[in-house]
């Protein structure tokens, strides 16, 4: 496949890598160490229009696409993974879901302020008991009326800490289990809804991940995202979305981490010569090398099948948010190890970028549950 990009998508992620340099290089390492989000760059962003990159013109967005957001997330992640995260959520599992499953007074509701930056939105699907089996969600939604009255806790919600709209999973039919799961498009200021414990990670700590908790929180039934009992149909058909966006992530903190070892092998000098002389240490950096081109051409692949919007994509997301996430563990794992005994301080970029790699192998699904996805694949009729 001969891929070129347009001169429109070269501008916007040459856009978002100048951004990247100049808003979140000086902020991520003061934010990292207290766990701040960097809200204002993120409304930045939105004014630039990276919030809004897969909505049709229509409803406020720019229309560009899949290519261009997955580039665009590739520099700001080398840079700030966790900011990153949140521009992929906001794209990815929020607008993507209401574009996809909204009805259009939803769509004119909510997208041109979530593509502006004027509203934030989350996605919550995790509980405490139920991570990667959605069907042992214990929160619920039960109708009264022409309302839903919800009650119960969710983990681990990116941007949950000042998402102003809250796209929840729960359960409306207990009996039917995964098939009897719900959407709902929560505005943050509904009575009995709050934002619960705020977590301390390892890595992506500037980003928001909190918990969310539902007392007696009633909505209208017109806040149902999609069927009712038809929810997990809107959360597998978001995260194929969103496993873009992750990938994308993981290609950049990869790419990172190899522009780091390659900078700091040319610069340390040992037994009277620079560490780039060293064929050991030229081979280790030229397999990484091609592991972060083989993601990121697989992950443009992935992204073009998006954007033609001519079929579905899960086994597609699944093989590139699988094989980004771990190339990028294997290429920060050595990239720290040709820092030696200075990359595993704080001083050196490549720690933060190690920590922050981790995730990507978690979050928007495990990498066993992406092998289980496209195992499926290979056995369906």
């Amino acid at each position: 496949m001969d891929f070129e990009f347009s001169e429109e998508q070269k501008m916007v992620i040459d856009g978002a890598k100048k951004f990247a340099e100049k808003e979140l290089a000086p902020a991520v390492e003061k934010l990292d160490a207290r766990q701040e989000v960097n809200l204002a760059a993120l409304k930045k962003l939105g004014e630039l229009g990276y919030l809004g990159m897969t909505v049709p013109e229509q409803y406020g967005g720019t229309g560009l696409g899949a290519v261009a957001y997955a580039g665009a997330i590739i520099e700001f992640s080398k840079v700030d993974a966790g900011t990153a995260v949140g521009v992929s959520v906001q794209n990815s599992l929020v607008n993507d879901a209401i574009v996809m499953f909204g009805t259009d007074e939803q769509k004119k509701t909510f997208l041109p302020k979530l593509c502006s930056g004027e509203l934030f939105g989350c996605f919550s699907l995790t509980e405490a008991g139920a991570g990667s089996d959605p069907g042992s969600l214990r929160a619920s939604a039960v109708r009264d009326g022409d309302r839903f009255v919800l009650n119960g806790t969710k983990n681990f919600t990116t941007n949950g800490s000042f998402a102003d709209v809250i796209i929840a999973f729960l359960q409306t039919d207990r009996e039917k289990g995964a098939k009897g799961i719900s959407a709902f498009l929560i505005d943050k200021n509904t009575p009995g809804y709050a934002v619960g414990k705020h977590e301390d990670k390892l890595g992506i700590r500037t980003s928001s991940t909190t918990e969310l908790v539902f007392t007696d929180c009633r909505v209208p039934a017109t806040a149902l995202l999609g069927q009712e009992n038809k929810g997990l149909n809107v959360a597998l058909a978001t995260l194929d979305c969103g496993r873009i966006g992750i990938a994308a992530q993981a290609v950049g903190i990869a790419q990172g981490a190899l522009e780091e070892a390659v900078r700091y092998a040319k610069q340390r000098v040992q037994f009277g010569k620079p560490l780039a002389e060293f064929q050991g240490l030229q081979f280790m950096l030229a397999d990484m090398a091609v592991d972060v081109e083989v993601a990121k051409t697989m992950l443009y692949r992935v992204a073009s099948i998006k954007d033609a919007g001519k079929r579905r994509f899960t086994t597609e997301s699944a093989m590139v948010k699988l094989f980004a996430s771990e190339m990028a563990h294997r290429v920060c794992h050595k990239a720290l190890q040709i820092h030696g005994g200075y990359g595993f301080m704080k001083d050196y970029r490549v720690e933060r970028l190690y920590r922050d790699q981790r995730i990507t192998e978690i979050y928007e699904g495990t990498s066993e549950i992406q092998r289980v996805v496209i195992a499926r694949s290979l056995f369906a009729e």
